[in-house]
Order: C-alpha cells, then sequence, then structure tokens
C-alpha cells in the first residue's frame, strides 16, 4: 500500500527519474523490432534486464506507464517479503522476521525506488533471490539451489552490471566449514554454473553484435569517465538547483563532445569506447592532482552519507530520513556483531565493502547504495533492536 500511495502521491502516468525514457524506450525498440537496441543513452548501451521486464509488465505496450509503476510496486512489496523470509531463514525468530518485514515495507527509499520507473525494485528482487537461495544452498546442503543462487545473480548482474562485483562471493561454500571439502567445492561449482549459464547467452550475443567481449552493457565507461572529470569534482561544490541544472546541461554536452572526440579517432566500438574514456579520466587527474582526494571523499560520502540530498528534498524530509538511517547504521553494526550466524555476518560484511568498492571509481550515486546496503541494514538492524531488548534467535547454526 505504502507503494501504490507513493505512486499515486507523484503521478501514475509522470515519470520523474532521469533514465525512464531510456529504459522505456529500448522496451519499445524490443516490441517493435524484436531485437535489443545498439545503443539506448550516452551513445552506449544499458543491461537488457529492466527493458525486457518492462515489456512484460505493460504486457507488450511500454507506453503504459501505469502497469510499468504498479509492477514496480508490486516488485517492491515482493522483496519486503523475501527479506522477511531471509531474516527467518537467519535467526529463526516470527517476531523479527515479520518487522524486518514490516521495515522492508516502509523503508522510505525503498518505497520511492518503487514508485516510478527505474530498475532498482526488480535488481533488488534478484539480489535478494541470489541471497536466499545461498542460504539454502549452504544449509542444506543443495546443488539445485545453488545453481538458482547463481542464476539469480546474473540476473541481477543483467539489471544492473555493479552486481558482477559480487560473483566472487558465489564461492562462498568454499568457506562453509560445516561440510567436507569435497561438498564445499560441490556446492561452489554449482553456483558458478547457475552464473555463468544465465549470463553467457546475452555475453555471447554482445560478442556476434559488436564483435568483442562485453559482458553486460559498456554504459560504465562514459560513467567511469564522468566519476572521475573535473566536471565531478566541481558537482560537490553545487548549493542550488540553478547551479545543478546548470551542471547537467554541462554534463550532457560534455558527453557529446567527448563522444565526438572519440569518433573522429576512429573510436566507436564498446571497449574501444571503454579505453577511451578510461584514458580521459586519467588524463583530467594527471592534470588536476590536488582536486582527486577532495574527489574521492565526497563520493565517499556521497555513498555513506544517511540522509538524501538536500538539493532535491525539503529539511524536513533530509532531517527525518537522517535520523531514520543513523539509527539504522547502529542498530545494524551492533546485529552483524552480535550475530550467532558470524559466517552470514561475514558475508554481509563483504557484500557492504565490495558493492562500495565496486561503485567508487564511477559516478556515485546516493540512490545506488540502496539496493546494495538498505537489505542489509534492515535484516541486521531489527535484529540489533531485538537483541537490544533481549530477544535471542533460537536453534540457529553458524
Amino acid at each position: 500500500m505504502a507503494r501504490v500511495a507513493a505512486i499515486a502521491a507523484t503521478g501514475f502516468e509522470t515519470l520523474h527519474f532521469g533514465d525512464a525514457p531510456a529504459y522505456l524506450s529500448a522496451a519499445r525498440t524490443l516490441v517493435e523490432t524484436g531485437k535489443y537496441p545498439k545503443e539506448t543513452d550516452y551513445h552506449s548501451f544499458r543491461a537488457p534486464g529492466y527493458p525486457v521486464f518492462l515489456v512484460a509488465a505493460t504486457l507488450g505496450d511500454p507506453n503504459r506507464v501505469v502497469l510499468a509503476k504498479l509492477a514496480n510496486a508490486v516488485l517492491g512489496s515482493a522483496c519486503a517479503v523475501l527479506l522477511a523470509a531471509l531474516s527467518a531463514r537467519l535467526f529463526r525468530r516470527r517476531p523479527i522476521a515479520v518487522a524486518t518485514g514490516a521495515v522492508a515495507a516502509l523503508d522510505p527509499a525503498l518505497v520511492l525506488t518503487s514508485a516510478d520507473v527505474q530498475s532498482e525494485p526488480l535488481f533488488l528482487l534478484f539480489l535478494l533471490s541470489a541471497a536466499f537461495l545461498l542460504s539454502v544452498c549452504l544449509d542444506r546442503p543443495s546443488s539445485n539451489a545453488g545453481v538458482l543462487a547463481g542464476g539469480a545473480l546474473a540476473l541481477a548482474a543483467l539489471t544492473r552490471p555493479t552486481a558482477l562485483a559480487l560473483a566472487p562471493l558465489l564461492a562462498a561454500p568454499l568457506a562453509d566449514g560445516r561440510w567436507p571439502v569435497r561438498a564445499r567445492v560441490h556446492l561452489a561449482g554449482s553456483t558458478l554454473l547457475g552464473f555463468v549459464l544465465l549470463l553467457a547467452p546475452w555475453t555471447i550475443r554482445n560478442a556476434l553484435v559488436y564483435r568483442e567481449l562485453v559482458p553486460v552493457s559498456d554504459l560504465g565507461a562514459v560513467n567511469l569517465y564522468l566519476g572521475n572529470s573535473d566536471l565531478m569534482a566541481r558537482f560537490y561544490g553545487i548549493r542550488t538547483r540553478a547551479e545543478y541544472d546548470a551542471w547537467i546541461r554541462e554534463m550532457k554536452r560534455t558527453t557529446e563532445e567527448k563522444h565526438a572526440l572519440l569518433e573522429k579517432r576512429g573510436i566507436v566500438s564498446p571497449s574501444q569506447r571503454s579505453r577511451g574514456y578510461l584514458e580521459m579520466a586519467l588524463e583530467e587527474r594527471r592534470h588536476n592532482p590536488s582536486a582527486t582526494p577532495a574527489l574521492w571523499r565526497n563520493k565517499l560520502w556521497d555513498w555513506l552519507r544517511p540522509y538524501p540530498n538536500p538539493l532535491f528534498w525539503p529539511h524536513g524530509i533530509v532531517i527525518a530520513v537522517g535520523v531514520f538511517y543513523a539509527a539504522l547504521y547502529v542498530f545494524a553494526a551492533r546485529g552483524l556483531i552480535r550475530s550467532p550466524r558470524s559466517g552470514a555476518s561475514l558475508f554481509a560484511a563483504a557484500v557492504l565493502v565490495v558493492s562500495l568498492l565496486a561503485h567508487l571509481p564511477f559516478v556515485v550515486v546516493w540512490r545506488y547504495r540502496i539496493p546494495y546496503w538498505d537489505p542489509i541494514l534492515i535484516l541486521y538492524g531489527v535484529y540489533g533492536v531485538a537483541d537490544a531488548s533481549g530477544i535471542r534467535p533460537a536453534g540457529v547454526r553458524i
């Protein structure tokens, strides 16, 4: 209900999210031609997962924005249920699981990302599915669940390619001392098999279309350049919406100029563009090294800060959300430390660290943190509150 209410408040047919037109355009191309477009925006192509979902959710007519939004609301609600189920597996306490689901259902960031045409709800569903199935794989143990866990992570990567950074964590069964070494190797192999089986068809498609190895998408290349450019360094000095609007116009102009420069040099393929953008990013940092430490500190804080950007939100909302996440940080830290399942806590901490490091070289947006960190903060934050209240999990295995 919270997600439908958010959609009603923002408009059932109104698009607010900046990337929504690119997703809808890719979906329309799929419907009209039966093929995925070679370019979606910024002269690059996005991951196919969400556009394919939009085709299904809108019953083959991506112009039905209301269906796309309602489908995202359903996905967001399913994520809350899945997070509650994961809590039940980890802590074996019904009240903790119910509270986890309730917090996930009302988490302001999760609700907001479910209220527009954006990929976070679908990505989060795949990511949580991978986590749940991996827990089943380890606890039973079950190689079938391992294959499904790897496949779910591959689908997450086909929705948001940064999930590729989490692929090494599929080898987690190797560290589970409850089972013999041979069984651990078998379980780890099953997760990696599922990942490769689901990812490979799209990677092969890219190889056939572009004659190059592109695992998912090449949009990260321009994102890498922008995230390390002097333009991004100036972004953190913005204090008004007028300055932000001017910066956006300059950003669009700059990306067009850089793309034209690469084309002039005969750099047109995805891999060539990726190398070209990397070289331009490194060149700007070499020419202005004094700004680099501040740029990376600002990007790190942009990821970690508990409140949304005051440029876009009223002060009351900024303060309320900031208090909510500050408390969640504190209790999640307690939950991670106090959880009886130390292996699961270490795995969750690894996801936090890997997802942070995977995003820092690129443009860092607070929204990018939400699907990676919020589930863990909620899962262990609710347990941290329960632990502080004297409620302990029953019958869990480390």
